[in-house]
């Protein structure tokens, strides 16, 4: 899984800048260390100082001063890693970097690994896989929404309920296995009524933790929501007023917009990922139609619908598109964006409100280009997301590689419920609890293999 030898690395941003943070972790750091630093005060080695307190001195390279540090120093077990670590603060010149990174290595340490050190951290028993990878999360959180997901998840929360479920599914396992041990006797141990409950509670928290996927993934990536709508209503005006920039090219020419453009923006916390779409019309021309296919696999892969009309053109074709574009909204979180309000008809701007209604869609009044009511679209929005049934306390999934395993979880358990209720024979009772477990566990590492981790440790950046 990985070799003993000290490793270190850079785990600052690659460049120059005021400091510079470089790790050293293994069972050689204190020595390897105690060759280089000169402690300013205290002349004792650095493995004789106490854990967890910062040494100031100068790093000699030759003789002469390299550079003056600060070193912070953690001892094993009580580090990161679990090994003996020490972090070096040096100034942040490339030059510096790089020829201390030279001297440690001539003590005997290798450059890591992309993400050896929270490998050894995982494989030291100081945290779980599913926290291992929450790691990489935080370091990557670009919102406020996505760092809570990943904070909470590097804290243990999905893997909290994880090992619960594991522990009293094993519990149960271990029983049933008992009485194929002893099937001459006919006897039993495991309680076939709170084996079933116990099943049914697990399927139904596989299933809790299954279906917030499709939440914790938007907040994690950006919740993608996309402009639809006739050539010329104002999609590109929209998107470009929310941007706050000209990213979208806007013309009163028809079907300007011949390919999705797509850009993210952080609203209260939340990352939206907002995707104008190609004017949707009966067209001859080729690309054209190209972009407006590539609209509707947008609104299908989309959370959040925004459906712009022009209030100041025909009522009638309004209804029209209204109408083709109803079996596209199904289950989608959708809004009726009715634009240039500023140059409608009152009567007209009625009109559409209604048929809102009657469609049972949220209606925004707007003028995009004006930026009215953009607080009112803005609090849709937030409310879209904010809304439904997890709370800020609720464990969200976030991981495909977790999604994937409580998906197959979540298949085992189904079989043994199903199993119950037919009264089939204990083994295969225990076969498939035990399929159960066995994708449980690979959430948490507690089932890994050396390709599970150099899939996922791969994608860590180095020095972390």
């Amino acid at each position: 899984m990985t070799d003993q030898q000290t490793i270190c690395a850079i785990s600052t941003a690659p460049g120059m800048g005021a400091i510079a943070i470089i790790r050293l972790s293994g069972h050689e750091t204190f020595s390897m260390i105690d060759r280089i630093f000169r402690p300013a005060a205290k002349k004792t080695a650095l493995k004789l100082q106490k854990a967890n307190t910062i040494v100031y001195g100068t790093i000699i390279k030759e003789g002469a001063v390299l550079d003056e540090v600060l070193v912070s120093i953690f001892k094993a077990p009580h580090s990161f890693t679990g090994e003996d670590t020490i972090e070096i603060a040096c100034h942040g010149s490339v030059f510096v970097q790089q020829t201390l990174l030279q001297l440690l290595i001539e003590q005997g340490a290798r450059m890591a690994k992309p993400g050896e050190f929270t490998q050894r951290a995982f494989l030291n028993g100081k945290m779980d896989l599913a926290q291992s990878e929450a790691v990489a999360d935080v370091i990557a959180a670009a919102s406020a929404s996505a760092h809570r997901i990943a904070l909470q998840q590097m804290r243990g929360g999905i893997s909290k309920e994880i090992q619960q479920l594991r522990q009293q599914l094993l519990t149960f396992t271990s029983l049933i296995e008992l009485e194929l041990d002893f099937s001459e006797e006919d006897v039993s141990f495991a309680n076939r009524d709170e084996l079933f409950k116990l099943c049914n509670n697990i399927h139904h928290l596989i299933n809790r933790l299954s279906k917030s996927f499709q939440l914790g993934n938007a907040l994690k990536n950006g919740v993608p929501v996309t402009i639809i709508g006739d050539t010329n209503v104002g999609k590109s005006t929209l998107l470009n007023a929310l941007l706050n920039e000209d990213k979208a090219i806007v013309s009163d020419i028809a079907g300007t917009t011949r390919d999705v453009i797509e850009d993210v923006v952080i609203i209260e916390g939340i990352q939206f990922r907002f995707i104008d779409t190609a004017g949707i019309r009966a067209t001859n021309d080729t690309i054209e139609n190209m972009g407006i296919e590539r609209s509707y696999q947008k609104i299908a892969q989309s959370d959040i619908v925004l459906t712009m009309v022009d209030a100041s053109r025909s009522l009638n074709d309004i209804i029209i598109f209204l109408t083709s574009m109803s079996d596209k909204l199904h289950e989608k979180k959708s809004a009726l964006i009715i634009n240039k309000i500023d140059i409608a008809p009152k009567e007209q701007i009625e009109e559409l409100m209604s048929l809102g209604e009657e469609m049972q869609l949220p209606v925004i009044l707007l003028s995009a280009k004006g930026k009215t009511n953009m607080d009112q679209l803005i609090n849709f929005l937030i409310h879209s997301v904010q809304s439904g049934t997890y709370n800020d306390n609720d464990v969200l999934v976030s991981n495909v590689r977790h999604y994937e395993s409580l998906k197959n979880a979540g298949a085992a358990i189904e079989r043994v419920l199903d199993g119950m209720q037919l009264s089939i024979s204990g083994d295969f009772l225990s076969q498939d609890i035990r399929e159960c477990l066995y994708y449980l566990g690979e959430i948490t590492g507690e089932i890994s293999t050396d390709e599970v981790l150099g899939n996922i440790f791969k994608n860590f950046c180095i020095g972390k």
